[in-house]
């Protein structure tokens, strides 16, 4: 009985362990005696102890690796320090098991070699502003690269573009430059259009004026026609009214003197008066002395 249980125990001991459970975005890669036997994944699997062994535990997630500055050299013979981050994903773990040694390592230094013969090919103008074009040369390089390891490259990022410090010190003199010189251009624009919003505002106040003033014109031409007219219609009306009373021909040329002197407007200092007139005073004086005679002999 005894030795039953001891049986027991050794046989759980034994093949507990050997009771797998593959969790999700895993696989198992499994060898027996030696030899690449399956992949497991993900749920309960069980071993032959002793003679299947797990040879590798592979994640099926995307991986991010940021691998530290690479010094390159341009196309003009500038060295630089660039970093990039790799964003692959393992799609086949018997490759990735039994492809490369060292699998992330050897991405490691097939990206730096990669970059140096990219940067190699550009000015530094061109590197500064061709990242996209690098991103997208490196990516197809390294996933056709890696593709043999089971690994597949979604993207290729570089991080940091690190120039040489007296080549940072005459950029950053160069974009002061061009800070001041669009500066300049503004506040010149900036005059240009004040100036121009200033004349307009100078010509339309004396297109304004002007036009005031000839209103102002027409107005003073207006009020003198009318009254010239008014006076003229008076002088026909009375005139009119005259002749419905029966005035004789000596009354109406004694009011058309009396319109004479009024146009003159008491500025004249000498009046000629025709003989009727004078025949018309003399005749009214006459007239009036032989009334006081006769007043007297009374």
């Amino acid at each position: 009985m005894p030795f039953l249980i001891a049986i027991l125990v050794i046989v759980l001991i034994i093949v507990i362990p050997s009771i797998k459970v593959v969790p999700q975005a895993k696989t198992y890669v499994i060898e027996r005696l030696g030899s690449y036997y399956t992949t497991w994944k993900n749920g309960l699997h069980f071993k032959i102890p002793f003679v299947d062994t797990i040879s590798n535990r592979v994640t099926l997630k995307e991986i991010v690796k940021d691998f530290a500055p690479q010094p390159v050299i341009t196309k003009d013979n500038v060295t630089m320090q660039i970093d990039t981050v790799v964003y692959f994903q393992i799609t086949d773990a018997k490759l990735y098991t039994y492809g490369v040694e060292y699998p992330i390592s050897a991405i490691e230094n097939l990206t730096a070699t990669t970059l140096r013969n990219i940067i190699g090919e550009l000015e530094l103008d061109q590197t500064l502003t061709s990242r996209d074009i690098i991103n997208t040369k490196m990516r197809a390089i390294l996933d056709e690269a890696t593709d043999p390891w089971g690994i597949k490259v979604n993207r290729v990022e570089v991080k940091n573009i690190i120039p040489p410090r007296d080549i940072q010190e005459a950029m950053e003199k160069q974009m002061r430059a061009e800070r001041e010189r669009r500066e300049k251009i503004l506040q010149a624009e900036g005059e240009k259009k004040s100036s121009v919003l200033i004349a307009e505002g100078e010509k339309e106040s004396a297109i304004l004026r002007a036009e005031a003033q000839k209103e102002s014109q027409i107005k003073i031409a207006e009020g003198q026609a009318e009254a010239l007219l008014k006076i003229k219609q008076a002088e026909a009306d009375g005139i009119k009214l005259l002749k419905e009373a029966k005035a004789d021909e000596s009354v109406l040329r004694l009011k058309s003197y009396e319109t004479l002197s009024k146009m003159a407007d008491g500025q004249s200092t000498k009046i000629i008066v025709p003989a009727e007139l004078q025949n018309i005073a003399t005749f009214g004086t006459t007239l009036k002395e032989m009334m006081k005679d006769d007043k007297k002999n009374k």
